[in-house]
């Protein structure tokens, strides 16, 4: 029997870099996936790539070792193709198309989940970037069940299949639903069974026992694991060896994400990052919550960083 796989979602603002390279060191991912690098009539210079996938420059892998795939954004089929041929060649192992983003900025430049009112745009783009890239580097989609609605669900899903997309991951809302609960992976069962390439499933997985449920609603065996596994970065063993988790595994990998983003941003920018994590952990540990506590007034590295070394829990 298949192994399951389980891939890091991109996450806009929040899965960068630094996130994606905390994750990986304490969870096994199959890959992960940047966040989206949004083309719009150019074909960008390498530097915009490395902006959004520094791992392009540690041959598109993690500091573990987990490959990362290169994902973009944008409507112009040519224009993606263009991009993704550079993407490749900056080393890009995969390039995953983004048609799920649900942000208004993006959909009103006919980007993200918008275009899934256009299935005839969703295979175009899919189909051009396909026939650009090496045939041996994978081409995915990752979408939402529609825009407004979920008619058009399966149009799309057989555009991205006849376009020769290598898999395709499903968000199990629209972008109307937004973030919502719940996901609907029933209809992402849906879509597994009119598609003849794999399928991922994705949205709302928090613990292992909404995992069980996705796959067992979706038919799908893979998964796709976004906030959860910020709001638990041991969600992914957890789901592969089982087990507890417990805080004390948890603070550690706190404390080292700190000490690799010193120097990488302002001080509001490094206080900022470390806050939205503990608000992500606050949902399982109330310990997370003391500390959000402690920390959520102070900008100074230098006071957050003693905060997390010397933090015991009331």
């Amino acid at each position: 029997m298949r192994a399951m796989k389980l891939i890091l979602a991109p996450m806009e603002g929040l899965a960068d870099f630094w996130v994606r390279q905390a994750l990986t060191d304490v969870g096994d991912y199959d890959w992960c996936v940047s966040e989206f690098v949004r083309v719009s009539g150019l074909l960008l210079p390498p530097k915009v790539f490395y902006r959004w996938c520094p791992e392009l420059k540690l041959g598109a892998r993690t500091r573990a070792g987990t490959p990362v795939h290169l994902q973009l954004l944008g409507s112009d089929p040519a224009c993606m193709a263009d991009n993704a041929e550079r993407a490749v060649e900056l080393g890009a192992p995969a390039i995953d198309l983004n048609f799920g983003c649900p942000a208004k900025t993006v959909n009103r430049h006919r980007g993200g989940a918008v275009l899934l009112d256009e299935p005839d745009v969703v295979h175009a783009v899919t189909a051009a970037v396909r026939q650009a890239v090496p045939s041996q580097v994978p081409v995915s989609v990752k979408m939402r069940l529609g825009n407004e609605d979920d008619a058009r669900a399966l149009d799309n899903a057989r555009a991205v299949v006849d376009a020769g997309a290598a898999w395709l991951t499903v968000h199990g809302r629209t972008k109307r639903q937004g973030y919502k609960p719940p996901a609907f992976w029933d209809r992402i069962g849906h879509i597994r069974e009119v598609v003849s390439i794999p399928v991922i499933a994705n949205g709302e997985i928090w613990t292992p026992d909404d995992a069980g449920r996705a796959q067992r609603e979706s038919g799908c065996e893979d998964l796709m694991l976004g906030r959860g596994a910020v709001a638990n970065p041991l969600l992914v063993s957890l789901l592969r060896f089982g087990g507890e988790t417990n805080w004390d595994a948890i603070l550690p990998i706190l404390q080292q994400f700190w000490m690799d983003v010193a120097d990488t941003g302002t001080d509001a920018q490094l206080a900022g990052r470390i806050k939205q994590w503990l608000s992500y952990l606050r949902r399982r540990w109330p310990q997370a919550a003391q500390l959000l506590e402690q920390v959520k007034r102070e900008t100074s590295p230098g006071v957050i960083g003693r905060l997390l070394a010397d933090f015991e829990p009331q």
